[in-house]
């Protein structure tokens, strides 16, 4: 399990093996609730809904020493646009942003991930 959100981490790239149920699986692993992944490893996430995807909340991404080109956010069920004030944030760090349902989000992650691409997630749990 990662742990409880800011405190959970599991070191290193992974692809992401199942979602759902309010959780994901991945390296072996399961996490209930939301997830960051990384460059620097997958992390547990307190982002629960739409409306928590922020600055505030991706400051671990944007702390983030290693290149990341992508970000991709799965705002849950359905597609939510990110707020202008997140876009310009990561446009200022020369990080190209796509939100999609999570689904969407995790597939597409993984299929970046397998192509080595500088890629990272920010997932909301969905059940």
């Amino acid at each position: 399990m990662v742990g409880e959100p800011g405190r959970g981490f599991f070191p290193g790239l992974a692809p992401i093996d199942a979602y759902g149920n309010g959780g994901f699986r991945f390296a072996e692993m399961s996490h209930r609730g939301s997830i960051l992944c990384l460059p620097s490893g997958i992390q547990a996430w307190a982002a629960r809904l739409p409306g928590d995807i922020d600055v505030a909340s991706l400051a671990r991404l944007l702390d983030e020493t290693a290149p990341i080109d992508i970000l991709l956010v799965g705002t849950g069920a359905d597609l939510v646009p990110l707020t202008e004030r997140l876009r310009w944030r990561l446009r200022d760090r020369r990080i190209q942003a796509d939100s999609m349902a999570t689904g969407a989000a995790v597939r597409t992650y993984n299929v970046l991930l397998a192509e080595k691409r500088r890629v990272a997630g920010a997932f909301l749990a969905v059940d």
